[in-house]
């Protein structure tokens, strides 16, 4: 993605410039070890470049991404706890390379500095920033809940499903864009259509995450292939499964995923199968390609050019066919 390339760089020196040194260390440090664990740094980009695209100035717009980056870490840190999880990008998680307590309170402690990057703006700016931010991470939170609760229901619906995934990943990547239209002081409209954008985007993002856990390559895509089914989730393939298969591809869906004794990688190539016989496989795709055109549609009604539509829809296309 090469667009992306030209607001990675600066904003990566910006974070650089944001560590931590103070005292205690066992709180600041652990804020200091997420934040360096790398990533797409997907969301802070869109910060910035939704600041160009309305007539801003990216660097402008550079605390407003960095709270978004600080943000999404924070969340990170605290999912890895519930999850119990020992890695995250291929290194310790916090709570396992300090402990529990340690993670819970330096997430804390980052939800708060998120906050306080707010407070180098404008008072209106300030203002229009800090209640986007509550809403959202709000959202995120009850994301995250409904996302614990499906893990003991097996009558979740693709419309729970979708709602799920758009708290948990998409408001963020709406709002992500929206920051940038606040500070470059877009019309109210604007902001909102970009936001709707940012919105379609991030879901055609989550289902893309979900093809990609099965069908992905595991050299490009950086995660385990199949990690969702080794996990038993009930992602949007396994419900365009259920919704979709025949009577013996539900029954057999059902039987490889309760089946304990089944290897690991026998159990991932026999649920890819019937992903795909069931049309579950299509249907993702499928699905990914009409949020993401849903979001194209939003562009028409922005208020900028030709050539910044144009831009928008080129990253649009480009996080669709992405494989990694």
């Amino acid at each position: 993605m090469q667009h992306i390339e030209q607001y990675q760089k600066p904003f990566l020196k910006y974070l650089e410039g944001f560590a931590v040194d103070k005292e205690p260390g066992n709180l600041y440090n652990p804020i200091n070890y997420i934040l360096q664990l790398g990533g797409k740094r997907l969301r802070p980009i869109l910060t910035l470049m939704t600041a160009d695209i309305f007539g801003g100035n990216a660097d402008t717009a550079m605390d407003a991404a960095l709270s978004i980056e600080v943000f999404h870490n924070f969340s990170l840190v605290h999912d890895d706890i519930m999850d119990d999880a020992p890695l995250r990008r291929g290194e310790e998680t916090v709570h396992e390379k300090w402990n529990l307590n340690t993670g819970i309170l330096s997430g804390d402690a980052m939800l708060i500095m998120a906050y306080q990057l707010f407070e180098n703006y404008e008072p209106q700016i300030f203002q229009a920033l800090a209640k986007l931010f509550s809403k959202t991470a709000l959202e995120v939170c009850e994301g995250q809940q409904y996302d614990i609760d499906f893990e003991t229901r097996d009558d979740v619906t693709i419309p729970e499903y979708l709602k799920m995934i758009e708290y948990k990943t998409a408001v963020l990547v709406g709002a992500a864009m929206k920051m940038g239209a606040i500070v470059a002081k877009a019309s109210i409209e604007d902001q909102n259509s970009i936001y709707e954008f940012g919105r379609l985007l991030g879901i055609a993002f989550q289902l893309q995450d979900d093809y990609l856990d099965a069908f992905g390559n595991p050299e490009t895509f950086g995660k385990q292939v199949g990690g969702d089914i080794i996990e038993n989730k009930k992602t949007y393939l396994y419900l365009k499964t259920m919704e979709l298969g025949s009577d013996d591809d539900t029954l057999n869906l059902k039987t490889f995923i309760s089946n304990l004794e089944l290897p690991n990688s026998n159990k991932v190539e026999k649920v890819k199968e019937i992903f795909v016989s069931s049309g579950a496989s299509a249907a993702t795709q499928n699905a990914v390609k009409d949020y993401t055109n849903k979001a194209f549609e939003v562009l028409e009604t922005l208020n900028i050019s030709n050539d910044k539509k144009q831009e928008l829809r080129i990253f649009g296309e480009q996080l669709m066919n992405r494989r990694v």
